[in-house]
């Protein structure tokens, strides 16, 4: 058994089941799926996230493996990837309570308990506004330039989202940042992600696709995209484009299918 509690958890629950508890946690439920449960909760008048793991059974470990895809067995993912971006400084979610308990990977079951972020915007919730009301050029290219770094530094060492979207940006103070403050962003709903010091690059090529595919439509421009391969790239434009071609070809290319299975 793993478990890990911030002094404040570890005394509410000193001498009771943690698993317990958190099973027994109430609050406005997000997801709930097979296997997986995700709610909002109060506790000392803070709020928190709770993911809780009840194992995926063989099957579902089973297809993944024959789809050569790492099946997620638990929580353990999350918190993992929580930890590994604060150390990078890429800023995240805070860990509070985590554990895993059970021998069988497709029984095994843990949780994860977070600090929500409050008070913060996704950004595809602010860039839509981008279609009706275009955005001052020096804005939209600190926010390109910092999406591009935080991209560069995840796959430079390793790590991959996985499910790498607009929507799982989430901005803070918001104005502030139309003030001219450089953006301050936090990436979330990291439970699918993969850390893998040879991380191949078709899962980069997913990456970097699904957040060009969530920009799509949001009143950017060739300019605008080509900035990012330039920032992200950390090369002259002309060296990105032309030692780099097939990585953005493949970029391209698999953004334009998801939009079509997305969107048409």
């Amino acid at each position: 058994m793993t478990l890990s509690l911030r002094d404040d958890f570890a005394r509410a629950w000193q001498g009771r089941d943690p698993f317990a508890e958190v099973e027994a946690l109430q609050g406005k439920i997000y997801r709930n799926v097979k296997g997986r449960r995700t709610l909002e909760f109060e506790f000392e008048g803070r709020a928190y996230f709770a993911k809780i793991h009840h194992g995926i059974g063989w099957g579902e470990i089973l297809k993944n493996l024959l789809t050569l895809r790492m099946p997620i067995l638990g929580a353990e993912n999350e918190w993992q990837a929580i930890a590994r971006l604060t150390q990078l400084g890429v800023a995240t979610m805070t860990t509070v309570a985590c554990g895993s308990r059970g021998w069988n990977p497709a029984r095994r079951v843990s949780f994860i308990v977070t600090e929500a972020l409050q008070h913060t915007i996704s950004l595809e919730d602010y860039c839509a506004r981008w279609v009706q009301q275009r955005p001052p050029l020096a804005r939209k290219w600190r926010l390109l330039d910092t999406l591009a770094s935080i991209s560069r530094t995840l796959h430079h060492h390793g790590i991959c989202h996985r499910d790498y979207y607009l929507c799982h940006f989430l901005l803070h103070d918001e104005a502030a940042f139309e003030a001219g403050a450089l953006p301050r962003l936090s990436l979330i709903d990291l439970h699918r992600a993969l850390i893998d010091e040879h991380l191949p690059r078709r899962w980069v090529i997913k990456d970097v696709a699904g957040l060009y595919f969530s920009a799509l439509h949001v009143g950017l421009n060739r300019h605008d995209f080509l900035r990012f391969v330039k920032c992200y790239s950390g090369k002259s434009l002309r060296e990105a484009l032309s030692e780099d071609a097939v990585f953005w070809n493949a970029v391209q290319k698999k953004a334009q299918q998801l939009d079509r299975k997305i969107n048409h």
